[in-house]
């Protein structure tokens, strides 16, 4: 952020008198983990999930989408005709996503739940002036940030964070498929290099 901010300044005309050796600050970044659900683990979430929001986690992992993407989802995103959900993803940038047989069946049953959001919960308890018990509501970030830390802590899953969802979905789809490219389409990634974390999946082929 501080480079950029001498850059800003520098592309301003603001004269800098001393601009740091930027190479000789720079940490190391991490390289970044794929981590896969295993068995085991969907068994101990799928006993942990609460039913209203079902839904939005079996929509996570049947189509990698970002947590964002799948929480602030509207119906006028989801193109029946054309088979494909269409919506603004990381960045401003025009994602779609295939409507399949699966993700079919999912968002289908809650076309009557609201108008506008595909994904509810049903309020547990009523506070004055914002929520009634019983009632649906579109679901929050802030909200399934919230059930996501509860739920993991009730299914006993340590190091497993909500966005190692996208992660499971990408390895499995790679090991299914062995086609990286597809892989990249899927996950609307701009770069196939940000792909390219998910070629260890493909090391049992080279071994073979």
């Amino acid at each position: 952020v501080l480079k950029k901010l001498f850059t800003f300044l520098s592309l301003e005309g603001v004269h800098l008198t001393h601009v740091p050796t930027w190479k000789n600050h720079m940490l190391k970044e991490p390289v970044e983990r794929v981590r896969e659900l295993r068995e085991d683990e969907a068994e101990q979430f799928e006993a942990a999930m609460r039913s209203d929001y079902e839904p939005l986690f079996a929509f996570v992992r049947a189509t990698g989408m970002r947590q964002k993407e799948c929480v602030t989802l509207r119906w006028s995103e989801v193109d029946w005709g054309e088979q494909q959900i269409v919506k603004l993803g990381k960045g401003d940038r025009r994602v779609t996503f295939p409507i399949t047989i699966a993700i079919r069946s999912i968002l289908w049953p809650l076309k009557s739940h609201h108008p506008l959001f595909v994904f509810t919960y049903i309020a547990q308890r009523t506070r004055k002036g914002s929520m009634i018990k019983g009632v649906r509501y579109p679901v929050t970030l802030s909200g399934v940030k919230t059930r996501w830390r509860r739920m993991r802590k009730e299914a006993g899953v340590s190091d497993f964070r909500f966005h190692d969802f996208r992660h499971d979905f990408a390895t499995k789809l790679l090991r299914q498929t062995g086609n990286l490219k597809l892989v990249s389409r899927a996950l609307n990634h701009k770069k196939i290099e940000t792909t390219l974390k998910y070629a260890h999946v493909q090391n049992d082929e080279i071994a073979a």
